[in-house]
């Protein structure tokens, strides 16, 4: 947050706060997260067959209450909720279902960072952008986690062998659990293995991130009144802002995500000549309102379903044996 603030006058973030228009920010932002949740939740649906066919309904509410978790609990613990609620409410194999929630946040990860040299080619590569200074580190990003689940989906036996070998050099009881929850990890790799179902996962994405997900930047830039031009510069400036926001997000931080949300808004917007102060009011308004829609969606949820907060701690906690599994 100090990144965040140190250059940016905080009477004039204020102000742009003050002044921006919250009736269209809240009309349009607040369906757009809960439509991303949805598409998300059929997403999941379809990633998570091989384990078990689940109903729109339960992968919607399971995703509801990972993103509320996300926002109040460190360490991105809400992707753990998820698959701990989705297995309580509908049953099935939590390793495996977690399996899915590592594969689709591989997708995730390689999508943001394909948007990020989508938007690249879109201002040319001598523009000096942000992704073209760090292009070699966005390939790093995106290269280890998917070889590492395509090593396990191609040869699993050989790849969870060597992960528990070395492993077993710290601790024969970390080699077993790492063993049983890689297997089970394989499971939840199935979806990799259907073409029609790899089809309708990539037009869920497209959707995910080319449109929902840009809809509360638009939104946001209208009720601060700030213009890139046209529309097509101001769809690229949206896209190079959810890109910079999905790759900051991506690491364990803070809950919600305070921090490198903002930091990613204001390092995405300055590069399009916006000034500090609006580039961070501009994050901010976004990231309240993303953060109160999911937070109390979750919370409906749980509501809902006579689910208690302390039983969401307890998950958030709990370290179990594989034998419980």
């Amino acid at each position: 947050m100090w990144l965040v603030l140190k250059d940016a006058p905080f009477a004039e973030v204020a102000r742009v706060i003050a002044h921006a228009n919250w009736v269209l920010l809240l009309s349009v932002s607040v369906p757009a997260y809960v439509l991303i949740v949805w598409l998300r939740a059929l997403r999941w649906r379809e990633l998570a067959a091989p384990v078990r066919l689940y109903s729109s309904g339960d992968m919607f509410r399971a995703s509801a209450v990972g993103f509320m978790a996300n926002n109040v609990f460190p360490l991105r613990m809400g992707e753990v909720i998820r698959s701990w609620y989705l297995a309580r409410e509908a049953g099935g194999s939590r390793a495996a279902i977690f399996g899915t929630v590592i594969l689709e946040r591989v997708i995730d990860l390689v999508t943001v960072v394909a948007l990020a040299f989508g938007v690249l080619a879109l201002l040319g590569a001598g523009s000096g952008h942000w992704i073209a200074q760090n292009a070699f580190l966005l390939v790093l990003i995106a290269s280890a986690p998917a070889g590492g689940l395509i090593l396990l989906e191609v040869a699993p036996d050989p790849t969870i062998a060597l992960v528990t070998r070395v492993a077993g050099v710290v601790s024969s009881r970390l080699s077993g659990f790492l063993e049983y929850t890689l297997r089970r990890f394989s499971e939840g790799l199935g979806a990799l293995r259907s073409g029609h179902r790899l089809l309708r996962v990539a037009l869920y994405t497209i959707a995910i991130w080319l449109v929902a997900s840009t809809i509360p930047l638009l939104a946001a830039f209208a009720a601060v009144g700030v213009s890139f031009g046209t529309l097509f510069e101001t769809v690229t400036a949206a896209w190079a802002t959810q890109a910079a926001i999905g790759i900051a997000v991506a690491l364990p931080s803070a809950p919600g995500f305070f921090g490198p949300y903002h930091f990613a808004c204001k390092v995405a917007l300055e590069h399009f000549g916006i000034a500090p102060e609006t580039a961070v009011a501009l994050g901010t308004l976004v990231h309240a309102v993303f953060w109160l829609s999911l937070t109390a969606l979750g919370l409906a949820v749980l509501r809902v379903r006579n689910t208690s907060l302390a039983a969401i701690d307890a998950a958030a906690v709990a370290s179990e044996e594989p034998s419980s599994q």
